[in-house]
């Protein structure tokens, strides 16, 4: 089989969907499922809705466009503010955006009036994490001017925990962004609809026994994709952690020693030699590197240890084990390793459990998506 390649078990991603949504569903929250670290791949895309998501998200507006040219006709999000030169693009493909400054909303507003459209627009708040949001006391006035704005729609407010930094979210940060979304329709009435409390990083909140107040959506990539809980990196109960594999061709093996220098045999006839300055140990070069991959994020067979990676070469330490040149590495991938492996055109992506669409993705009138080039 082609190598490198990443190796994609869709029905354990929906499994893992289906368990979640389930979960959560006991405590009033739906699940939107996150692709991008996909790549807007459509059949996992699939396998997520199959699972029983209400709908999927996405930070890269090429992404939505690959999903919605294959068929999958269900709401999709921007989670990344959208970029003003892609404006007409995301109003085309997406049924909603996740936004910040409101230069960027009118102009949305504007796109979606001359399409026709209505485009729905969440607020992000900062709780904390210190990446994108509008600060809490400007909350009421950014919503009143999307609630004037013509051709969008204001739908809700979300945050973002353990994204920047890796705080999780207290019960108090979640009793506080429920008060925000009461705050708000106290001066613009009864419209925030949704109430999104974040993403994986939540978890531990939202199948907690405390109150979820108004929070009524999460917004789930690493969970269902690698079943790990982010802040902590343990597994989540229930969940596979293994969907995802990545292979990798061994391309040198032998024993080397565990550093060499460069040293005169012959002093006078200024011959060189390599001259071990330790002890020796079996080593395995793959045919993946930086460029394709993040390798401090790769999960090495029990044993084997990673020395080192450059942009195409990726060194492991095999212990007392000779691999034959031309075999396969299985590595599992953390989220940073996924998401750079299945952006990389050189490493191969292979899927397996794939099902034709189903209903549940075409349950929308076909949206009209451009072709790239």
């Amino acid at each position: 089989m082609t190598s490198p390649r990443v190796e994609i078990d869709l029905g354990k991603i929906q499994e893992n969907a289906r368990c979640l949504v389930r979960r959560l569903a006991a405590r009033g929250i739906s699940v939107t499922g996150v692709t991008k670290a996909v790549c807007g791949h459509p059949d996992v895309a699939m396998a997520m809705l199959d699972g029983g998501v209400v709908g999927l998200a996405d930070a890269r507006v090429s992404n939505v466009i690959r999903m919605r040219a294959a068929g999958i006709a269900c709401s999709i999000s921007m989670i990344r503010a959208p970029l003003v030169n892609e404006k007409n693009d995301v109003i085309l493909s997406c049924d909603a955006s996740y936004n910040t400054e409101i230069d960027t909303i009118l102009k949305l507003g504007a796109a979606a009036k001359d399409q026709g459209a209505v485009h729905d627009i969440i607020l992000m708040v900062e709780m904390g994490d210190l990446r994108e949001g509008i600060m809490a006391e400007n909350l009421n006035e950014f919503a009143s001017r999307v609630v004037a704005t013509q051709g969008v729609a204001f739908k809700g407010i979300a945050a973002n925990f353990a994204c920047l930094g890796n705080v999780a979210p207290t019960p108090g940060d979640m009793a506080m962004l429920s008060r925000l979304a009461d705050q708000v329709e106290s001066e613009c009435g009864p419209c925030v609809a949704l109430v999104s409390g974040g993403g994986s990083a939540n978890l531990a909140w939202a199948l907690g026994k405390g109150a979820t107040g108004r929070i009524n959506n999460l917004r789930l990539g690493e969970a269902i994709l690698l079943g790990i809980d982010p802040v902590s990196g343990q597994p989540i109960n229930g969940l596979h952690t293994d969907a995802f594999a990545l292979f990798a061709e061994v391309i040198e093996a032998r024993p080397k020693p565990s550093s060499i220098s460069m040293r005169p045999s012959v002093p006078k006839q200024g011959q060189l030699e390599l001259v071990s300055d330790g002890g020796q140990g079996n080593r395995a070069v793959l045919a993946i590197g930086e460029q394709d991959t993040n390798a401090s994020g790769l999960c090495l067979p029990s044993g084997f240890g990673l020395i080192g990676a450059t942009s195409d070469h990726t060194v492991v330490d095999t212990a007392h084990i000779t691999l034959p040149v031309g075999s396969e590495m299985k590595m599992g991938l953390s989220y940073s390793a996924l998401m750079r492996a299945m952006s990389a055109p050189d490493v191969a992506k292979s899927v397996h459990g794939k099902q034709s669409l189903k209903g549940i993705a075409l349950d929308r009138e076909p949206h009209r998506v451009l072709t790239l080039v």
